[in-house]
């Protein structure tokens, strides 16, 4: 399945304020493994950079003067995502700015509905404890050393490291592994071993109603269905 893990960087916290992005960054991702495939820009927000962004992300105003416009890379970044899935660290807040983009060049804003929100899904399996990108970096022993100032290409490639701790770590599929031991003759001794694999996903709510209209053509009428409205 491919997916791709996306980040922006702004001028501040609210385009409805008057604020850009600088900085666009997305990984693809293909069964929860990068494929080196990549689509980063920085972009010209037209207007100056607040001390305060500047803190966070070390774009200047200046750095980030004659950079390409949002206008002239939209094309190109609609067409790298596609109709995939989007993996997101507190994914509202860089929708919120994706869609206002889209909307000044007339385009049509992307869906909620479409994206994997990583932030929230960490509040849910590590209830009361520290979720930002440091911390699961901490958790699950990802090196971040590289992440002193926030960055879209950089916080992209390590969420994409988080995702797939999140998703159940590194052993995905189903396969054999071989492990050669001797015996006292020094003879060896081949064992064969199976390792289960999980390749989990969380379905978005447009997969979950597809399923349902899949599931009703099915059952509809069936013991089945009246066994699925009793577990329901």
């Amino acid at each position: 399945m491919r997916e791709i893990v996306l980040d922006t960087e702004t001028t501040g916290l609210d385009p409805s304020g008057g604020h850009r992005i600088v900085e666009i960054a997305c990984v693809e991702i293909i069964n929860l493994m990068p494929t080196g495939q990549n689509f980063h820009t920085y972009l010209d927000p037209l207007r100056s950079v607040p001390a305060e962004a500047f803190r966070i992300h070390g774009l200047s105003t200046e750095f980030l003067r004659g950079k390409p416009l949002f206008e002239t890379k939209y094309r190109d970044f609609l067409e790298f995502i596609a109709d995939s899935r989007l993996i997101i660290h507190n994914a509202e807040f860089d929708i919120k700015f994706i869609n206002a983009e889209l909307a000044r060049v007339g385009a049509t804003g992307l869906s909620i509905d479409r994206v994997f929100d990583t932030l929230t899904f960490a509040r849910k399996k590590h209830p009361g404890a520290s979720n930002s990108l440091d911390a699961l970096c901490a958790r699950y022993r990802i090196d971040n050393s590289k992440r002193t100032k926030h960055g879209a290409l950089l916080d992209s490639e390590i969420l994409a490291e988080i995702y797939m701790e999140l998703m159940g770590g590194r052993q995905k599929g189903l396969g054999f592994v071989s492990v050669e031991k001797k015996n006292n003759n020094n003879n060896p001794i081949i064992a064969e071993y199976s390792k289960m694999k999980f390749n989990s996903s969380i379905p978005l709510p447009a997969e979950l109603a597809a399923h349902d209209i899949y599931r009703k053509s099915l059952c509809e009428g069936s013991v089945w269905e009246s066994f699925y409205k009793v577990l329901s």
